[in-house]
This record gives C-alpha cells, sequence and structure tokens, in this order.
C-alpha cells in the first residue's frame, strides 16, 4: 500500500506573500501535486502574478467567484467599480485562462469519491456557511447541471469560498470540508491549505486524512507592496490582514464579526 499526498489550496485573492509561504512550506514536504479551489484574484495586489505561478504549479485550477464575476466580458461593478476595474486590469493578462477553468474536479482515494469545487454544487456564487443546516449539507452531495449527471455522487466534498475551514461528517460516512484561505482567511488570519492523504485512484478502502496547516507569512510585506502600487480599498485590505475581520466591520454601526456578510 503506498500513500499519496496531496495539497489542497484556495482563495489565494492576489497575496503573493502568502501564496509563497505555503508552497515553500508544501515543497518543504515533499508534495508534489497541487489542487487550487479558485479565487486566485481581488482583494489583493497581485492576481496575475499569483495566476501565473498556479497555472505553473497546481495540476488541477477550478474556478471561482472572484474569476467568474471580476473578468466577465460586460461587468457590472455598480458602485465599487474602482477597486474591482483595478483588480480586472490587473489580471486582465490571464482573463481567458481564468474564466475557462472547470467547475469541479472529481477523484478517488482510499476507496472514496471525492469531489472538488469551489462554493457550492449549483454556482460559484452560492455560499455555503459552516453554520449550515442539514438541507446544505445533504445538497452539496448532489449532482446538478453545474456538476453534470454522468459521474457518481461523492462521499467527500471539499469546497473553499468562506474563508473558514471545518470539518463535518454524518453516519452515512458523508464527510464535508472546506479548506480555509490561502491570503485572505477569516478569524485567524494564518495562511491555511489542507492535505489529503490516501492511496490514489484505489477503489478498496484504505487509510484516509485530512489535515490542515497553518503557514506563517509577512503581511506587513504584502501590505507595503500594495501601498505603493496604490492599490484600491488598501485600508480594508490592511483590516482584513491584520485582524481576520472581515472588512465590512468598517462600515458605520457593524459589530466586529469574522464571518462575512455578502
Amino acid at each position: 500500500m503506498t500513500l499519496e499526498r496531496i495539497a489542497l489550496i484556495s482563495d489565494v485573492h492576489g497575496n503573493l506573500t502568502a501564496l509563497e509561504a505555503v508552497l515553500a512550506d508544501i515543497d518543504a514536504r515533499g508534495i508534489s501535486r497541487i489542487f487550487n479551489l479558485g479565487d486566485f484574484v481581488g482583494k489583493g495586489p497581485r492576481g496575475r502574478e499569483v495566476a501565473e505561478i498556479c497555472r505553473e504549479r497546481c495540476e488541477v485550477n477550478i474556478l471561482g467567484n472572484w474569476e467568474d464575476f471580476l473578468l466577465a466580458p460586460e461587468p457590472d461593478f455598480g458602485r465599487e467599480a474602482v477597486g474591482l476595474m483595478w483588480w480586472r486590469l490587473q489580471a486582465w493578462e490571464q482573463a481567458e485562462w481564468l474564466r475557462t477553468l472547470p467547475f469541479h474536479h472529481d477523484f478517488t482515494m482510499s476507496g472514496r469519491r471525492i469531489r472538488l469545487f469551489h462554493a457550492s454544487e449549483e454556482t460559484v456564487h452560492r455560499r455555503v456557511r459552516f453554520d449550515h443546516d442539514e438541507q446544505e449539507f445533504l445538497g452539496l452531495f448532489q449532482n446538478t447541471e453545474a456538476t453534470g449527471f454522468d459521474s457518481p455522487e461523492p462521499d467527500i466534498v471539499g469546497y473553499a469560498d468562506t474563508h473558514d475551514p471545518y470539518y463535518e461528517t454524518d453516519r452515512g460516512k458523508r464527510t464535508v470540508f472546506n479548506t480555509g484561505s490561502v491570503g485572505n482567511c477569516m478569524s485567524d488570519p494564518t495562511p491555511v491549505y489542507v492535505i489529503l492523504e490516501g492511496e490514489m485512484d484505489s477503489e478498496e478502502e484504505a487509510p484516509f486524512g485530512i489535515q490542515w496547516v497553518r503557514v506563517p507569512y509577512d503581511a506587513e510585506a504584502e501590505i507595503a507592496y500594495a501601498a505603493e502600487v496604490g492599490m484600491p480599498e488598501l485600508t480594508e485590505y490592511i483590516y482584513e490582514l491584520r485582524t481576520g475581520f472581515y472588512r465590512g466591520n468598517l462600515r458605520e454601526g457593524e459589530e466586529p464579526t469574522y464571518h462575512r456578510k455578502r
């Protein structure tokens, strides 16, 4: 029996300093296979660079909600146009590749059917939080138009989007986990990624593991670069990187919470 490890990263959001720290940790552990669950761009100053590195280093790259709306052919940004347009232009060289990434990725490990997607089984724009109800939990395992109906439904679902890492299972051995975020993690703002370990492509039950890894990095260096290049919404970015609270809390009258409200 040969166990293999796969690193899962997500939600780098243009934070190149955090990505480089996480990739260095992955390399130090001797892990060569990396799957990325989306949201390469937006919020941070180097979406293009992040996309270029992930295109080269990651075996699997999945569409995120930011790629889908930020790089749309005819976006409607409304009142938030200044920051969104800045991030759009910064990442535009990678736009065609990012917008055409697959919605999900299915594979088998240690006799378990695993499905990875960014946010939900239906769309990259519907958020499933860690405090979801049973209906949302069970829905994550369903085949939909977005996932296709040709493959068996999964036993394990891994997703991202909320920036809140967590693990949940039921008596039917269905398992859901969230990778958290490399570049913009909520609560504890330290970058986090997941390691899956098991027998790759094996239909037979075998030992299987899920591990979360926190990787310290120089957040102040990332902030300094964002300030140097004049990135919009810098105050909000600094707030999130330093505190792990969502930037919406900066609005007058809102109580601090690390859960994002939109």
